[in-house]
């Protein structure tokens, strides 16, 4: 625990010494966030610099790098990671060279997210570490998806990816939501690792561990500058980064199905646009003043600081009642 704890420090310490210098990159770089016409609130914002996602990449590369041993699913994670914040970051790229909020077109955007899904899901069918099987939450019992592990992970991956890029809306709610996700998944995988059926599967939780504690604070380091009033934003570079990232853990960890309970609030972001873009097609009336749902409330004059509050407690809360019942349960 003592290691772990280092881990987190140290990214922490390191998250927020490099937040100044890539704020200073970004403004001279003129990488600043358009606003949507239609977000009048947010008008003040307008200039905000955006890819602030490098700054939790970058900490956790060198974190990587000096902290974690050569185990599979760690590396792989990171490279997932790696590879949906190089599809965010030509999506900022585009738009901060144009001047506009369209980046990468929706399509292009899915086709990417797609591609990496789908490497990852075919590793994970071939896996001996990952396989095909998937923990039932609060059971000791597997359910062998077989070949339809393929297309399940291929769906979670793309409906987490873009929930938490859906998230990312109001200053620190994503990356706030994304911390409370981690605490949830560290204190399960802690519980999982004490009963890992051989030394490789608890070796490879043990990285899992190790890379969860750093992205916590990386993350938080981050939220130090990306709190209201944010000083930076994430931008897709980081929200896709920190989807992949949020995916993976549950996904090689095979806790899966715990992600609509731990991710609630992600949830609730999708399932608002879902629920907006339906009815609005079937009745032409929308069900929200605006979706994602975060944006509905701060219509209705909720300020951003609350709305941002209440959704971390609601992810602090279900982390908790999770850890709680899995310890009741016996793990496994």
């Amino acid at each position: 625990m003592r290691y772990y704890l280092l881990c987190f420090v140290v990214c922490l310490a390191i998250s927020v010494a490099v937040s100044p210098f890539i704020i200073k990159a970004s403004k001279r770089f003129k990488a600043s966030q358009t606003i949507l016409h239609y977000v009048e609130a947010h008008k003040g914002k307008e200039g905000t610099p955006t890819m602030g996602g490098l700054i939790f990449i970058l900490t956790l590369c060198f974190a990587f790098c000096f902290f974690t041993k050569n185990f599979q699913l760690a590396t792989i994670s990171l490279a997932v990671m790696l590879s949906y914040g190089v599809l965010g970051f030509l999506d900022d790229f585009i738009k901060i060279k144009f001047k506009q909020n369209l980046g990468l077109r929706p399509y292009q955007k899915i086709i990417g997210q797609f591609g990496i899904a789908t490497i990852v899901a075919f590793y994970c069918y071939y896996s001996n570490l990952v396989s095909s099987k998937i923990f039932v939450p609060f059971t000791d019992l597997t359910i062998d998806l077989g070949w339809a592990i393929i297309p399940f992970i291929i769906f979670v991956y793309l409906a987490v990816v873009n929930s938490v890029n859906l998230t990312d809306g109001l200053d620190g709610l994503a990356g706030g939501v994304s911390c409370a996700y981690l605490i949830g998944f560290i204190g399960v995988l802690l519980i999982y690792q004490q009963t890992a059926m051989t030394p490789a599967i608890s070796g490879e939780f043990e990285n899992l561990l190790i890379l969860c504690f750093c992205a916590l604070g990386a993350v938080l380091g981050f939220l130090c500058f990306n709190a209201f009033p944010a000083k930076i934003f994430m931008g897709d570079t980081g929200s896709l980064a920190l989807g992949g990232l949020l995916t993976s853990v549950a996904v090689f960890s095979r806790t899966t199905l715990l992600i609509p309970l731990i991710g609630i609030m992600f949830v609730a972001s999708a399932l608002s646009v879902c629920i907006q873009v339906f009815h609005f097609k079937r009745t032409k009336k929308r069900v929200f003043l605006m979706a994602p749902i975060h944006h509905h409330f701060e219509k209705k004059g909720v300020h951003e600081n609350r709305i941002t509050f209440v959704y971390i407690v609601i992810t602090v809360t279900m982390s908790a009642l999770v850890i709680a019942i899995t310890l009741y349960a016996g793990g496994f």
